[in-house]
This record gives C-alpha cells, structure tokens and sequence, in this order.
C-alpha cells in the first residue's frame, strides 16, 4: 500500500504516535525518533517548516510485511522473486506527485523539514530520498539512495559511491546528468531502491513486482517517476565539487568528509499537503532498507548447494556485515558448502554463521546456544584472508584509492548427521495455560 495508506492504517490501530509539541529539526527530532524506539511517529508541528514530518514506517521487518500486505514468511520469496521477475511499470499522464509545482526562484529548499541529525553532521540531510537517473550509454535507469547534505535555496550536495550505477552514468555522460530524486516512497519503491540488481536491470521494475508501482515523466527532465512519491526534485547532477559531510553511517559511526558533487534544484513537484518521510541515520530503518534486500541473494547462492530455509542480515551486524542462514541439513559438509554461498550471495558479508532449522535466527540466543553448543572453532570454521570487503567496516584496510580489504569468517553450528540426534537437541517443558493455575 502507498505510504497515506499505510500511515492511515497505523493510526486505526493505535500503533502512530502523533506529537503536536512544537518541535525543532536541530536534532530534537532525532533525538525523539530515537528515544521512540524508532516506532511509528508523526510530527505535526515542525519550527522550520509547516510540512509534517513521518518516521518508524520501515523499522521492523513486521512492518515492512504489513505496508505490502504480506507475511514475515512471504517477504523472502517475494523479494527474490521480484529480482527475477520484474515487471515493467505502466505510464500514465497525470499524478498526485505533481499536483503542485515550484520552479525557477520558487525553489526553496530551506522551506523543507530537512534534519540535523547529530552534532558531528556536516549539515542538515536528507537520508530517505530514492534518486532516479538514465545511463545516456546504455539508456539504462537506475535507481538508488544517495544521502543529500543540503547546500542552499536549490541545492544538495550528493554521496555518490564510486563505480557504481550513478557514478558510472555521470562519467558516461561527461561529468553532468539529469536526476529526479523521490522523496516519501512506498514500502515497495524503497527496498528496490536499496537492491544491487544485475547491470541494466530496473529497479522500479522491480518495485512494480512488488507492489502496483506507476510512474509519471517528469516537468523538466526526462526521468520517470512513481506516482504517489509525497516530493519529486528535479534537477542535475553538475560537475561541481564540494565537501560532503561528515555524517553518521550505517554502522554508527561518522563517515568521513569527501569531494562530492553538487546538485542544482531546477523544479519541485508535490502532493497537495505533502508528507516529509525520514529515517534515523545508523538506525534501523537505515538497517534494514540496505541489508534486508541482500538476504534473497544469499537464500538463492545457498539454495544452489542445499537445502536453505531462512536468512537474516543481524542488526547487531550492521545489517550488512553479518548473516545467519539457516539450512536443513542433509550431508556432513552442507554447512561449509552454505557457508561459501553465502559470500558469494552478499560480496561485504564479513562473518556468517550457519544453523539447522530448529534454530531461531531471529533470536541471538538461540543463535549463541547453537554456537555454544554445536560448533568447534577448530573443526567447523572456515577463514579466508585478504578479501575484498566493505568501506563500511572501519577494522578492514580501508587504503585510499583501494577496494576495502577484510578477513572473513563462516562459522557451521549445525549439529553432525547422526541416526538419534541425541546430544544436539533441546528438551522442552510441556506447555500449560498458566490462566488455569493462576
């Protein structure tokens, strides 16, 4: 369902926490977000702005399921099968996105609720907005996030990784290109945003496998956009450079300051009464949007080798760096052969651990019982040195002008294939109703 939709549901369920205090966007709002425990929440009375601010939407993998109307146990299937099956979005000529429009000196994005997360941001960002961009090469679309430090009236200054799809494009076109940046998304749009798809695939294709996802051209450049985004920023991509950030990243810690470009604002489109949708810098909606869709890449690499049930991307990891996959085991050495899928299945994976399917992979207890357990350090580790890793991992080698370099650990917490199993599994009480006793 579309972020209103979903937004309406929560409050007919109790679930919104609404905050008509006056409230600042000078780290007060994060800091509230935050102290909220990242669920559900709407600011209405913003000091710098008089949009109203919504968070928490993305910050479970329960919520996730319910905005697209499916099961915690349908999520996995359905994102792998959105990756391979993608479904090419229908075009129509009129939006709610585009309802009202500002350009030329009618640009002002200062009048945005745009935050100040922490005292060591290098400005105030916008951490939630899906860019969309074409490869004049390739004709290629690509979506994707780009964290955007506000500059001026008309104009951020964008991280854009290196050698990636954006990156690329903007080389292929010389050093300048169009872009449309969506900002207030459906569930749906978001997570094909924060999925590496194979080169030339579609990730808002992918979005409309997911969820009925059509799009719109936009006023000024020529880029397609989803039709019920809440802000669309069209502009270009110049080939001026600025410093960007610092600014606090998914593992928590604050990135560096880089030489970024800047993009310059030539028109806003939006919703009558739009809605500004954020998400905590390092937090869990950052979490999950960038390592969940890494998850059906690891089930399908695993499914090549055996028989693979569940796979989580662990918060405590970053969600990016640490995995659990749970297999059902049929031969002594499937927890190795899983254990080398799973690094092919998410290149910056940096430990993984395997388990059978009477393991929780959602609960680090039973994770750690597992390990505790049924793993020897000696017998059941696989360690590989000197792998290309993630700049997100300030341990690795983390060289100038170099791939990160880390060393990488699977470790099998399966139990061995025996006739009986005794030894290996847990004994359980029988279940009462406590209300009968009590």
């Amino acid at each position: 369902m579309g972020l209103r939709n979903f937004i309406e549901q929560l409050q007919n369920t109790g679930e919104l926490t609404k905050i008509t205090k006056p409230v600042s966007t000078e780290y007060e709002m994060a800091g509230i977000i935050a102290a909220n425990g990242e669920k559900p929440i709407l600011f209405e009375n913003i000091k710098e702005s008089n949009i109203p601010v919504i968070a928490g939407l993305v910050s479970s993998k329960e919520l996730i399921c319910r905005s697209m109307g499916i099961t915690k146990e349908q999520l996995l299937p359905k994102l792998l099968d959105a990756i391979e099956y993608p479904v090419a979005p229908k075009m129509v000529t009129k939006a709610a996105c585009q309802e009202v429009t500002a350009s030329g000196a009618d640009v002002d994005l200062t009048k945005l609720p745009i935050m100040h997360y922490t005292d060591k941001d290098g400005g105030k960002y916008i951490a939630s907005a899906c860019s969309i961009i074409n490869d004049p090469k390739t004709g290629n679309r690509n979506m994707c996030f780009h964290r955007l430090m506000l500059k001026d009236k008309n104009h951020f200054v964008a991280r854009i990784v290196e050698h990636r799809g954006t990156d690329t494009a903007l080389t292929n076109a010389g050093g300048e290109l169009d872009i449309a940046i969506c900002l207030g998304n459906s569930t749906a749009v978001l997570l094909a945003a924060a999925t590496t798809l194979p080169m030339g695939a579609d990730e808002l294709a992918m979005a409309n496998a997911l969820e009925k996802t059509d799009l719109i051209k936009c006023k000024t450049v020529d880029l397609e956009v989803p039709t019920d985004t809440e802000f669309v920023f069209e502009g270009k991509i110049t080939k001026e450079k600025v410093t960007e950030g610092p600014f606090l990243d998914l593992t928590g810690i604050v990135d560096r300051t880089r030489q970024q470009p800047v993009i310059e604002i030539k028109c806003i489109t939006h919703r009558k009464n739009p809605i500004y949708q954020t998400i905590l810098a390092g937090r869990n909606e950052h979490k999950f949007l960038m390592g969940m869709p890494k998850e059906p890449t690891i089930y399908k690499e695993v499914g090549k080798v055996c028989e693979v049930k569940d796979v989580y991307i662990t918060p405590g990891g970053c969600s990016w760096l640490h995995a659990v996959v749970q297999i059902k085991k049929k031969n002594p050495d499937d927890g190795n052969k899983a254990i080398d899928a799973a690094f092919k299945g998410h290149g910056s994976l940096k430990h993984c651990v395997i388990v059978d399917e009477d393991i929780n992979i959602y609960d680090p207890h039973d994770v750690e019982w597992a390990i505790a357990t049924r793993f020897q350090v000696d017998k059941n580790t696989i360690i590989l040195s000197k792998q290309p890793g993630s700049s997100l991992d300030p341990s690795g080698d983390l060289s100038e002008g170099k791939k990160a370099i880390t060393a990488k650990a699977g470790l099998d917490a399966t139990a061995p294939l025996t006739s009986t199993g005794k030894g290996f599994s847990k004994v359980d009480y029988k279940k009462v109703d406590l209300n009968k006793y009590l």
